[in-house]
């Protein structure tokens, strides 16, 4: 079932001929690692934050709640604007490059538009790794933010336009699963960083961002740019030669011919932001917005990033909070690959919903555990270690059923439903939206912790409920539909067809405004 309780299942109308080839495997794969400089970054900002030489050195006021000041509220020792400040500048500024990054990606194509993100967080990441005040720190963390912008506007387009319909899921959720890696790596060189004496661990840490941003900035130099990519550039001849190789197959006229009827559909829209805004672009609108909302709503960066500082503040001792971001680190990492296994097999909407209902049953269960022991006066003391576990299981189990639903899906299922006219815009407002809502989520969260207490998992739970609706009733399948195809997963929706149906079919009237 592709809509709500009322909508038939869509099937594609064309089939185009192709393989998964060895060369299209590995180059989803290397651009898929663009994904390791933001999962880096998720990991490394929680553990850093919660080492004590660090806070000493940049967050004195912290240090001092944590240390010195017994007395604290458990839920607010870490409670500080400055050092949420240093997590979530990255993202204010993620979301200012995004908007540029689409008219990168346009105009020059998908790669380069990795190659200077890569530079930018490379830049970043030596500021942070040599920085000496806060300012420095903040410095780094916005040239990082402008890194991922364009890395992840780029990426999954990318992705989803090189490969095969019936294995672009897979393909697809690669970056979500280089981000999960990028968070393991990141939490397991905390782990071991914080054991060095001296104190300058952090710096280690920080500075060993610039290894996922060479691999990002190398891998997009040797990366094809995709055929649509080429097209659009006006690069005919070469496009389809391009198109033969990633297909592997002679035959490509049926989607060769699409794809350029789309571009010279994309070439009469001068303003792709305007046209945005047309009434049968209102579904592509509504996903672009609600999707990336949804996914930060789900509270999954709020273990991710603040994973040791979270495990920390409910009573785990320093070097246990850090084992215990490890772990979920690595559940993100293997809850993933059932993603990658599924999606193609199972279906978009099917992961989403069992995801939805997994994780709010565990963040039920992680609000009565953290609840229980704590109550509202968030009293200090540490948790006995069965009880430990038990918090740690339910948030494992939280992870696994993000990694495998919102996690991947958040980014595959806008990077697949625009048609090309729009698809740069698009993906862009998706971008900016998801670092929109990670900036808000990771700037409030410890001031949440600190006055709504383990009622804080009761909150994202609530609109993982709310979005579990919206994707049943809204969210039409997107399974095994080619990109060029998509146009009819609306048309037959129950609800969205209102927007889309009874307007000019023909793809080379893009411009046509419609009130």
């Amino acid at each position: 079932m592709a809509g709500g309780p009322m909508h038939n299942s869509v099937k594609p109308g064309k089939q185009y001929p192709g393989n998964l080839t060895t060369y299209v495997t590995v180059t989803c794969i290397v651009a898929a690692m663009g994904g390791l400089i933001f999962g880096y970054d998720i990991g490394i900002s929680g553990g850093v934050t919660s080492m004590d030489s660090f806070l000493k050195k940049f967050f004195p006021s912290v240090y001092r709640k944590k240390n010195l000041e017994k007395s604290t509220n458990q839920y607010c020792q870490y409670n500080s604007q400055t050092l949420t400040m240093f997590t979530s500048s990255l993202y204010l500024a993620a979301l200012l490059s995004s908007l540029v990054a689409s008219t990168v990606t346009r105009k020059f194509g998908r790669k380069y538009s990795m190659l200077f993100g890569g530079f930018l967080f490379l830049v970043g990441a030596i500021l942070n790794g040599f920085a000496q005040a806060v300012w420095y720190l903040i410095l780094g963390r916005i040239l990082l933010g402008f890194g991922i912008g364009f890395a992840n506007q780029a990426v999954p387009l990318y992705l989803s336009e090189m490969a095969p319909y019936k294995y672009r899921g897979a393909l697809n959720v690669c970056f979500q699963l280089s981000i999960t890696i990028g968070i393991l790596i990141a939490n397991v060189l905390n782990y071991f960083f914080a054991k060095i004496e001296g104190g300058w661990g952090w710096r280690l840490s920080l500075g060993g961002a610039v290894v996922p941003a060479l691999i990002i900035s190398i891998g997009s130099l040797i990366l094809p740019d995709t055929p649509n990519s080429m097209i659009e550039r006006g690069e005919i001849d070469e496009a389809k030669k391009k198109l033969k190789r990633v297909r592997g197959v002679e035959d490509v006229d049926e989607e060769f011919a699409d794809l350029v009827a789309a571009s010279e559909a994309s070439k009469q829209v001068e303003n792709p932001w305007t046209n945005l805004l047309q009434r049968k672009y209102r579904p592509h609108l509504v996903m672009a917005f609600l999707i990336p909302f949804f996914q930060q709503f789900t509270g999954i960066n709020v273990i991710m990033f603040y994973a040791p500082v979270l495990f920390n503040s409910i009573g785990f001792k320093d070097d246990a909070s850090l084992m215990s971001a490890v772990i979920t680190g690595f559940v993100n990492v293997i809850a993933t690959t059932v993603s990658i296994y599924g999606v193609d097999r199972w279906g978009r909407r099917a992961l989403l919903l069992e995801g939805g209902i997994q994780m709010i049953l565990c963040q039920i269960a992680v609000a009565a555990s953290i609840g229980a022991k704590f109550g509202l006066s968030g009293e200090p003391g540490e948790l006995p270690k069965w009880y430990a576990i038990v918090v740690v299981i339910f948030i494992c189990i939280y992870v696994s059923g993000f990694a495998w639903s919102w996690g991947p899906l958040g980014w595959l299922v806008p990077s697949e439903i625009f048609p090309l006219e729009i698809r740069s815009a698009a993906q862009s407002i998706n971008v900016s939206i998801n670092m929109l809502a990670t900036f808000i989520v990771a700037q409030a969260f410890l001031a949440m912790l600190c006055h709504m207490k383990f009622g804080l998992f009761i909150f994202f739970g609530f609109f993982v409920f709310i979005m579990s609706i919206f994707v049943y009733f809204f969210l039409p399948e997107t399974k095994g539909i080619p990109i060029e195809e998509m146009g009819n997963v609306w048309k037959t929706h129950w609800y969205w067809s209102r927007f889309v149906n009874g307007e000019d079919d023909d793809v080379h009237n893009g411009v046509k405004s419609v009130v």
